[in-house]
């Protein structure tokens, strides 16, 4: 299909969401439930969707979770057309099109390529746990985008936009979208209970420096330092303790505490890692059942 071809498909799945405090986008996930960002509802419950057709109707926000940022809203609209998402990750160099309302202009679309897998937008995990684990694309994202689709070449939703790095920054075409797999399974969690549980360590995490290097005397370039170990967690019952240096999760190597966060998603509450620390001079593994966070 052309481009033309998938958007005059796709666009009536693609709404406009406007509350009291902003706008954003959204994509029909059910023929009456639309997933957007949590951020664009934010602390909103009621708010208006606009259609493809010019047609408006009112919204409920079902749920949302922050650690993903991803919502669902119940439409007073019924009969909307469910979008396909594909849970396969697509490839860099793959196409991808952008469509949502950035600064309000409705079913905008922008063109582009999967530039990078597993992004984190830098510094993102010290706010949220949403912004890691990501899919980047040159498709350009901005304002009012939020929440929208980010399409493959079949027009088949392979991640909902979710943050763009602003050429103030000395950013061009950096965009971040949560990936399809992610977002089912967080929205049919929150479709059937109203709440996501999330994989629980029980640990705050921060950046290793050199000045903390050499203060605790681990002898390791990289990693995610512990800072507090939470009473009662996982991770305490592991044995975890602040000033450990988490440089394996799973046999994978840890450069920061976005790669703690990415591979933890990757788990379930039950799931036994092994975490690798560096604590003092020496390496040691410890075994931990993962919780829950609900």
């Amino acid at each position: 299909m052309s481009y033309a071809d998938i958007v005059e498909r796709v666009a009536p799945g693609v709404v406009t969401i406007r509350t009291s405090t902003g706008l954003g986008s959204g994509v029909v996930y059910q023929p009456d439930v639309v997933m957007t960002n949590q951020h664009v509802v934010a602390e909103n419950t009621a708010m208006t969707i606009e259609f493809a057709d010019g047609g408006k109707s009112a919204g409920t926000v079902l749920a949302s979770d922050a650690v993903t940022d991803l919502a669902v809203v119940r439409t007073a609209r019924k009969g909307l057309p469910p979008q396909q998402f594909r849970k396969e990750l697509p490839r860099p160099g793959d196409g991808a099109l952008a469509i949502g309302s950035p600064l309000g202009f409705q079913n905008s679309v922008t063109a582009g390529v999967i530039s990078g897998l597993h992004r984190e937008i830098p510094g993102s995990a010290a706010q949220s746990r949403a912004l890691v684990d990501l899919i980047q694309t040159d498709a350009p994202i901005s304002p009012g985008n939020s929440g929208g689709a980010l399409l493959d070449t079949r027009g088949q939703v392979i991640g909902i936009n979710d943050a763009y790095i602003p050429p103030e920054a000395g950013a061009v075409s950096l965009g971040f979208a949560i990936p399809s797999a992610t977002a089912i399974d967080v929205a049919d969690q929150m479709l059937a209970t109203g709440k996501v549980v999330h994989p629980f360590l029980g640990v705050s995490l921060g950046q290793l420096t050199a000045s903390i290097r050499q203060q605790l005397g681990v002898q390791v370039d990289s990693g995610a330092l512990v800072l507090g170990v939470d009473p009662g967690s996982p991770a305490a019952a592991a044995g975890i303790q602040p000033g450990d240096v988490i440089i394996q999760f799973g046999g994978k190597p840890v450069a920061g505490v976005e790669d703690v966060l990415a591979a933890l998603r990757t788990t379930k509450p039950g799931d036994q890692v092994v975490l690798t620390v560096a604590r003092h001079a020496d390496r040691t593994q410890l075994k931990v059942t993962v919780g829950t966070q609900g």
